[in-house]
């Protein structure tokens, strides 16, 4: 372990936030277009990026507190704190660039969110029959109800995409 395995793990969780980010624009994309027959399946895409960010989060933390030990500070160093004491050589710059990146990629990631998230609750869906179904619109209103659903998971799915701990771990709030 040491500031390569740290480097290494830093990239796979900035491309896993380009794929979370990917899926988020794809589902915009998709719901602004009136796919919405594809929403259960942006939604379940963004999910598993979601899940595997958190495999990510966990490789990244363990990564960084050997690290910090190496560098004789507590496991819970921010990656500031890790370029701070870092010794003389490529680490400062390698752990300045990948800081830069993740708060970029956090910043587009909280746009995409918010953007997937305006967009999903200005839906108009189709209103059921005020009379009831009747045997004819049970369908209609099947397709109707599933597209309610999805469209309820894919702004919960939506709401999960913010990543608390890498925010925390870059050093808070940066801009």
């Amino acid at each position: 372990m040491g500031a390569g395995d740290l480097s290494a793990a830093l990239w796979q969780e900035r491309r896993h936030l380009e794929l979370l980010l990917f899926r988020l624009e794809t589902q915009r994309l998709h719901v602004e277009a009136g796919n919405l027959e594809w929403l259960g399946f942006t939604a379940s895409d963004v999910e598993r990026a979601v899940d595997r960010l958190r495999f990510e989060a966990l490789a990244r933390s363990v990564e960084s507190a050997a690290v910090a030990a190496e560098w004789g500070l507590p496991a819970q160093a921010t990656l500031i704190e890790l370029i701070s004491a870092a010794p003389a050589g490529p680490w400062p710059e390698v752990l300045h660039d990948h800081l830069n990146a993740l708060g970029s990629l956090l910043r587009q990631l909280s746009d995409a969110a918010r953007a997937n998230e305006g967009t999903l609750r200005t839906l108009r869906l189709p209103a059921a029959p005020a009379h009831g179904p009747g045997p004819a619109d049970t369908a209609g209103l099947l397709d109707q109800l599933t597209t309610a659903g999805n469209v309820e998971r894919a702004l919960a799915v939506t709401r999960r995409t913010a990543q608390p701990l890498l925010a925390q771990f870059l050093g808070g709030d940066r801009d």
